[in-house]
């Protein structure tokens, strides 16, 4: 078992930033790609090794290519596909968004072939721990959903799921022992309050009895005392805020453009009719 400790004076880059979460799982060493086997053996409720990561480009040393993934697209030594994604602040219509991406992860398969058929398609799993908004009524954590008839209450039986966990419900969560949490409470636990100081002790007491999570927090303390890579994560953070606003700022603008402009013809057309002499009840009838 691994011996990892936070200390309270342990300054600590943010997990649940989606750059951050892809910096410490997708490292190029053992450490790295054995917490990620964890997380997903966690996740998907038994073991997988993790053999591969895909789709991975640009690395995550690519700090201004506009098109960069935040995502983990990864392949088990099993041949199952997985996709996790840490998503700070989710989509209105996230559910959707996930349904989509599942449905591509799935069907981006290749049984083509002549010795190929539906039955060598493997099982994927589209993961999301959503940090600051809750999508669903219940007080459950985490969930796992695929196709299913709700009326008869039978299960399509297919191979691709879609894997949940909303952070925001860990408030009562937090306060059980480490020992009563199961292993999805704790990876929840450990991504949101990794950098609150008042709860060492209890994510020190995670990483006492989860191996995989004692690697993650491993890599995370390297990235984080690391003052290029912290100031690169940082910078990468600005640059995505900044970008996002520009965004909403120039949509915002065209609106406000196209308004002023819709007004200002509307006012040339009304002074035309008035100076054509055309009568009062033809213009009412016309704007109205």
């Amino acid at each position: 078992m691994r011996k990892v400790r936070i200390d309270e004076t342990d300054e600590l880059v943010d997990i649940c930033r989606d750059n951050v979460f892809k910096a410490v799982f997708t490292k190029n060493t053992p450490v790295s790609r054995g917490a990620l086997s964890a997380l997903l053996s966690s996740l998907v409720g038994r073991e997988l090794t993790v053999q591969a990561i895909t789709a991975n480009e640009p690395p995550v040393e690519n700090v201004r290519d506009r098109q960069i993934r935040f995502d983990i697209a990864c392949k088990a030594e099993t041949g199952e596909l997985a996709n996790v994604e840490m998503t700070l602040y989710p989509d209105t219509l996230e559910p959707l968004r996930l349904e989509f991406h599942s449905g591509k992860l799935f069907s981006g398969q290749d049984i083509y072939g002549r010795d190929k058929s539906f039955s060598d398609l493997q099982y994927t799993y589209q993961i999301s721990f959503l940090v600051h908004k809750s999508f669903f009524p219940d007080n459950e954590l985490v969930h796992c959903f695929e196709y299913f008839d709700p009326i008869r209450k039978i299960a399509l039986g297919g191979r691709s799921r879609i894997i949940t966990a909303e952070l925001q419900k860990l408030d009562t969560i937090i306060d059980k022992s480490v020992n009563e949490m199961n292993g999805q409470e704790h990876w929840s636990v450990f991504f949101r309050y990794i950098c609150d100081k008042t709860k060492r002790e209890k994510i020190n007491g995670i990483l006492e009895c989860e191996e995989g999570i004692a690697m993650a927090s491993e890599v995370l303390l390297t990235i984080s005392k690391d003052e290029v890579e912290r100031a690169r994560l940082l910078s990468e953070y600005k640059y995505k805020t900044d970008l996002q606003s520009q965004r909403v700022d120039a949509r915002r603008e065209g609106l406000q453009e196209g308004l002023q402009k819709g007004l200002q013809k509307g006012r040339n057309e009304l002074l035309d009719l008035l100076k054509s002499g055309a009568a009062p009840e033809e213009i009412i009838k016309r704007y109205t």
